[in-house]
């Protein structure tokens, strides 16, 4: 990430307003924001699709323990050529390595994991976010759409930080944080942070507060999303 990324963590902690990097991130670089901000020694489930990314970012040393759904504690990144075996995927059946110590276990094992509480952070993908923190990543409604929840539901209820990956608005403009989700909930009051290309939120009793921004300014988020941003 830049210096400016590390200027706006410090002024964001600090309580001050946010300060604006110059252009909007890449995926690879949301991921990287979001590993920076996980905790040293977190057990962290990261959802199929973009939040896979995260695990290219975290520095060893942090000793974060990747959980898949599909049995795997220990997960390391993505395997690349020689290291690639075909029995080692995460849950979106993506090649990936394991770290010292890996486990592996039954598949019902793993959802009682995420149902019992025992993650940390779960990082997943969505449709749309309320204001609120409820979520909506499974189905947009449309009709001949196919519903895709997987374990979503139980680590959005499970996990005690419910973080979203996601770009802030859709293809035509939409914002995808709203003040309600009009699409089918995963669940409800869940999410603690939104990271997108463009800024990350964080969602409190009280408001919606921006801690970065990333080529757009605080009046411009202002006048592109019905919330109100603190």
């Amino acid at each position: 990430m830049t210096t400016d990324t590390t200027a706006a963590t410090r002024s964001a902690s600090a309580g001050e307003a946010p300060i604006t990097v110059d252009h909007p991130l890449s995926m690879d670089e949301v991921a990287a924001v979001i590993a920076r901000d996980i905790p040293a020694g977190a057990f962290v489930n990261l959802g199929i699709g973009q939040p896979t990314k995260i695990a290219d970012h975290l520095p060893e040393e942090l000793g974060v323990v990747l959980h898949t759904e599909n049995g795997m504690l220990g997960m390391g990144p993505k395997a690349e050529g020689a290291q690639i075996d075909p029995d080692l995927t995460n849950a979106g059946k993506v090649p990936v390595t394991e770290l010292p110590g890996a486990a592996y276990f039954h598949h019902a094992d793993s959802f009682a994991m995420m149902r019992g509480g025992h993650l940390d952070v779960c990082v997943l993908g969505a449709y749309q976010v309320s204001a609120h923190g409820d979520l909506a990543n499974w189905h947009t409604g449309k009709p001949g759409d196919i519903p895709a929840v997987g374990g979503a539901m139980d680590l959005a209820i499970g996990a005690k930080d419910v973080y979203v990956m996601m770009t802030l608005f859709t293809k035509s403009g939409a914002p995808k944080l709203v003040r309600q989700c009009s699409y089918p909930l995963t669940g409800i009051g869940c999410v603690s942070r939104v990271y997108t290309e463009v800024a990350t939120f964080d969602l409190r009793p009280h408001g919606v507060h921006v801690l970065e921004t990333y080529g757009i300014t605080l009046n411009e988020l202002r006048s592109r999303l019905d919330v109100e941003l603190l």
